[in-house]
């Protein structure tokens, strides 16, 4: 560390001074910030260099949401027309559109020298072993990094609006206010993160993707190019517009839960300045609000949790009620983004010295090998897990296990790619303390070439967010999932130690870009079997896999609906992969021509690779003999460890893989030989879960994959989705071998089997359609209120304020189960009054066991 020293002083004292004078101004007085210069209620003053967004558009913003090209040219006409703005473009989508973005300051520092300065100044900061008198001389030359996004959700589109506005504003005005926020910060504004989705009107996009869960897998092009220009503008704050139902407007301070290795002053910005100014401008101005009741900071793969816990920047999730008209939303939107501008203009010096402080505190966290503990941050909630206090110095990533090289370097890659230092062992060391994956510590040797990831680095909380084995859920309130740790969805082998080491190690190369799971070496002839058109649910498991079979793989596809398999269109095909959605219907639909081309063509040879409603339809249809059951456990999104027999399916998986799990049902397998991965059983040392588990156990000895022969070809399926997001690549490795594997053939009398039922012959129950809704309940992204017996009555009540229909169903230990239906997949921020519920709930005086909303 001494040696490092001699090296960054000189440089950051370098930089310091190279920084001309006056590149920032120091911090306004408290006089000067709420007296002469206030930030909304300050007349503006335009020089009129720019034009007005009415005389590039034709109508002034507010009047109509604009468009995807609209936003494009107002940006680039303003670019052109400022000295204060430059423009780029960070990603092009799947449909060919570019992502836009302008950075906007005083004239000097957005020159290309100016931004360089910037980002070496950031960079100086962001090293955790500049001094910290050096950090103050920076401090007071440089301007804060601020920015200002829209649009993730492509049918959200009033941030993108106001973001065009606030560029316009800070292009152009000349009024104390504009200029405190130009002489203070450097501004990046992305008007659009979503330009496909804005234009089909869709949440998602074109590849079914939610982005606003992508962060940490930067699995699509318009969040990878993102990050990569996060990475050269390094926020301490980002703002991300979205909209709600409603009217009203959400902004932090957050619900819990609240990611426990999050720097503390980064949530203190977020609540305390940031929400603050906006609590009090909302309420001089009369305007609803709401906080602390629905958006969490969590999961990461928000817009605000990334930046907050790998930039230490405060991350702000706003959402705008999209009942209220476009001229409305635009001017609230607009509000917060001034608002926390200015709030972060005014603070500029101390928040640059304090975003040094973060990074110098995680590295010696790090150092010591201490964790954030667990803690809850809104009234009346209480932890229900805390982090464990064994001490963690170190990550380890084993690099020589067959076939995970690709796995294994898909981690290193995104790692690097957030800043986080990784090294190779020189030699062979034995650590006393080694805790693998999901299992006790023990004594190990890790061999040579074993990647090594030291904690003592600024980037610590990110290390710790990905490599660690359980997000350690701390309150049982639910916006997303609660497991995302990257060797378990890679099913990678790796561990901890916390253990005073110094091996001999040197830094790892740079990855490049890679492909895992690996594409398949054969080519089959596949088809694609969509359930419904219209299921939020199918829309997304059908897009992760298109993003594999399209962008990863480069694997040929035909796409496919249950009327295309009643006309006869299996003919040709090798496999039929059939993702998530609603089996009923799809059953339904297949009617009873369609069921019996189905079933014909598996048994004439044909590969059938199902999961979730894909998996149950197979049982519906009568391809496959398996049961399935509904669940009791409470599972909002967690990794199980499975055990995985011996077999081609198999091949680079090892004998066990980590599978995502969320309210699936029970699969059982008429035959124990179908079983290729099964959940151990809970009381086995095998059994583990990251993420947020109640009842669970009822899991144990149930098939999580299975291969059923069915006359001459294979049902094969899994009970869950084994493609999440794209992301989990562990098991997604299992479909890559369902598509080529050479699996062997059933006996002479199993090939002689007709279609109906797999097993005796006989035409298969489930397939009459009377009883397929009884087979196969709705469970397409259903509210789930899990209380005890005492609550019932409550729950019901808060229910029935919404005038919403339910049913009632066992939950673990005695618990009572509410389900609400949600048919058309509508998500949190979608919903009518889903975002409510939790305000409802505590009204009621309910002390829920778990909350799942959509």
């Amino acid at each position: 560390m001494l040696k490092r020293l001699k090296v960054v002083a000189p440089a950051a004292l370098a930089l310091a001074l190279a920084l001309p004078a006056g590149t920032a101004q120091a911090d306004p007085t408290p006089a000067q910030t709420s007296g002469t210069c206030d930030p909304t209620r300050t007349a503006p003053v335009y020089l009129n260099k720019v034009p007005t967004p009415k005389s590039v558009l034709g109508f002034d913003l507010g009047e109509r949401e604009v468009t995807s090209a609209e936003s494009d040219t107002l940006l680039e006409a303003i670019a052109r027309s400022s000295d204060r703005v430059v423009s780029g473009t960070l990603a092009t989508t799947a449909q060919g559109r570019p992502l836009k973005y302008a950075i906007v300051g005083r004239p000097a520092n957005v020159t290309k020298a100016g931004l360089a300065a910037t980002e070496l100044a950031v960079k100086a900061l962001r090293d955790p072993l500049t001094p910290s008198a050096l950090t103050r001389l920076i401090a007071k030359r440089t301007t804060a990094v601020l920015w200002v996004t829209g649009n993730v959700h492509g049918n959200e589109e009033s941030g993108a609006d106001a973001a065009l506005k606030t560029l316009y504003d800070l292009s152009d005005r000349d009024d104390c206010a504009a200029r405190r926020i130009l002489d203070n910060a450097t501004v990046v504004i992305l008007p659009i993160q979503n330009p496909d989705g804005r234009e089909a009107d869709t949440r998602r996009n074109a590849y079914g993707f939610d982005m606003n869960r992508d962060w940490f897998a930067r699995t699509q092009p318009e969040t990878d190019g993102k990050l990569e220009l996060l990475r050269r503008y390094p926020p301490q704050l980002y703002i991300d517009a979205h909209e709600q139902g409603g009217t009203e407007y959400f902004f932090p301070p957050n619900a819990d839960p609240i990611y426990h290795d999050i720097a503390e002053p980064a949530y203190d910005w977020i609540s305390n300045l940031y929400g603050q100014s906006m609590i009090d401008e909302f309420t001089r101005r009369g305007l609803p609000f709401t906080n602390r009741d629905v958006y969490d900071l969590f999961y990461m793969g928000y817009g605000d949790t990334v930046p907050t816990t790998g930039f230490n920047a405060a991350g702000m999730t706003y959402e705008k009620g999209g009942d209220s008209p476009i001229a409305t939303r635009a001017f609230e939107q607009y509000l917060t983004q001034w608002v926390s501008l200015s709030a972060a203009a005014s603070h500029r010096e101390s928040i640059l010295t304090t975003w040094h402080g973060m990074h110098a505190e995680a590295f010696e966290q790090g150092l010591a090998g201490r964790l954030e503990p667990n803690q809850v941050y809104n009234p009346g909630n209480e932890v229900i897990t805390q982090v464990p206090d064994r001490p963690v110095r170190h990550y380890f990533l084993r690099a020589g296990d067959p076939g995970k090289k690709a796995a294994v370097e898909s981690i290193v890659r995104r790692l690097q790619r957030m800043d986080v230092k990784v090294y190779k062992l020189a030699r062979a060391i034995t650590v006393p303390d080694y805790k693998e994956y999901g299992r006790p510590p023990a004594r190990a040797t890790l061999p040579k070439g074993t990647y090594w990831i030291p904690m003592a680095q600024g980037q610590k909380h990110w290390i710790q967010a990905m490599l660690g084995e359980d997000g350690y859920t701390p309150f049982p309130y639910f916006y997303d999932v609660t497991a995302w740790s990257l060797p378990l969805l890679a099913n990678v082998s790796g561990g901890s130690s916390g253990g005073v080491l110094a091996p001999p190690a040197s830094p790892a190369e740079r990855v490049p870009a890679v492909v895992s799971p690996p594409a398949p070496a054969k080519r089959p002839k596949v088809g694609v079997l969509g359930l419904s058109a219209t299921s939020g649910t199918t829309i997304e498991s059908l897009g992760w896999l298109r993003q594999r079979l399209d962008r990863e793989w480069k694997l040929p596809y035909t796409t496919l609906t249950p009327a295309d398999v009643a006309a006869g269109r299996l003919s040709g095909l090798d496999v039929l992969l059939v993702p998530a959605g609603p089996a009923a219907s799809a059953n339904a639909a297949l009617g009873q021509q369609g069921r019996d081309a189905l079933t014909s063509w598996v048994s004439r040879g044909g590969r059938y690779v199902g999961w979730s409603g894909g998996a149950q339809l197979a049982s519906l249809a009568g391809v496959s003999t398996a049961t399935f059951a509904e669940p009791t456990s409470d599972v909002p999104g967690s990794l199980f460890r499975v055990q995985v027999a011996k077999g081609p399916l198999a091949a680079g998986v090892g004998s066990s893989a980590w599978q995502f799990y969320s309210y699936d049902p029970l699969m059982r397998a008429a035959d124990p030989a179908q079983v290729v991965a099964s959940y151990p059983a809970a009381d086995s040392p095998d059994w583990f879960v990251s993420g947020f588990e109640l009842g669970a156990e009822e899991l144990g000895g149930t098939a999580a994959v299975l291969d059923e022969p069915v006359g001459r070809g294979h049902a094969i399926l899994f009970a869950g989705e084994p493609n999440f997001r794209a992301f989990t690549d562990g098991t997604a490795r299992l479909i890559t071998n369902a598509l080529t594997a050479d699996l062997p053939k059933a006996p002479a009398a199993a090939q002689s089997r007709t279609p109906g039922n797999a097993a005796t012959g006989a035409p298969s129950a489930a397939a009459d359609p009377t009883v397929t809704a009884a087979a196969a309940p709705g469970r397409e992204s259903a509210i789930r209120v899990t209380v005890g017996v005492a609550d019932k009555a409550k729950v019901a009540t808060a229910l029935s304020g919404f005038g919403a229909a339910w049913t009632e169903r066992p939950g673990p230990d005695g618990s009572i189960r509410f389900v609400v239906g949600n048919p058309e997949g509508l998500a949190l921020d979608e919903h009518p009054w889903a975002a409510k519920l939790p305000a409802a709930l505590r009204t009621a005086g309910v002390t829920p066991l778990a909350v799942v909303l959509p």
